[in-house]
């Protein structure tokens, strides 16, 4: 009797806990406790010395490269644009645009306002720092923008960047090989002219009577 009353309780205590094992004691955390540690981040790869396709910062100009002296003494003496849009309108003029110094590095700024009928108001101007100077060639880092009012509402439209003024043989005229207006696509034709300086003739000495 002792011992089907042992082997009744231990199957009694067996059930109670196979019972506990299937019903885990409620807690206050869902669906799991914290972790007692964080987990770790592992330490991205390095950002330097990374290609991307965006575009960088324009390169800071701290010396005009002088290739060729006679075209920079000529460059030196540019004072007109020409703009080619209003060129053969009647009553047009030119504008003005002057090449300076700043130690090493050669700056050139300009703009020029259309004065003829039906375009008052428009302009177009050239703000740069000149890079190369070279056999033909002026390369100007910097912006040409445009003011028309019958494009884009009056919107004014920029090319940027390193721009490249060409001459060519005997010619006396730097033209903008980016020239093309990126609003309307028209070829504005944006000259930079070199006047000849005034000469100095010396004063004749009065006769003294």
């Amino acid at each position: 009797m002792k011992r089907l009353l042992v082997l009744v309780f231990s199957l009694l205590a067996g059930a109670a806990a196979a019972q506990q094992q299937q019903q885990p004691p409620a807690t206050p955390y869902y669906p799991a406790p914290p972790p007692s540690q964080a987990p770790t981040v592992q330490q991205g790869a390095p950002t330097t010395g990374l290609t991307s396709p965006l575009p960088t910062a324009a390169p800071k100009v701290g010396r005009t490269e002088i290739a060729s002296d006679a075209e920079a003494q000529l460059f030196a003496d540019a004072r007109k644009i020409v703009w080619g849009r209003y060129a053969k309108v009647k009553g047009a003029k030119s504008g003005d645009v002057t090449v300076t110094r700043q130690g090493a590095v050669w700056i050139v700024k300009g703009r020029i306002d259309s004065v003829a009928p039906g375009t008052e108001g428009d302009w177009a101007s050239i703000d740069g720092v000149v890079e190369k100077i070279a056999p033909g060639l002026v390369q100007v880092r910097g912006e040409v923008a445009f003011r028309v009012a019958k494009v884009e509402k009056g919107t004014t439209c920029k090319v940027g960047g390193l721009l490249n003024f060409k001459r060519s043989g005997k010619s006396q005229v730097w033209r903008l090989a980016e020239g093309d207006n990126p609003c309307d696509g028209t070829r504005e034709n944006f000259d930079l002219v070199y006047e000849k300086p005034a000469e100095k003739r010396p004063v004749p000495a009065q006769k003294r009577s």
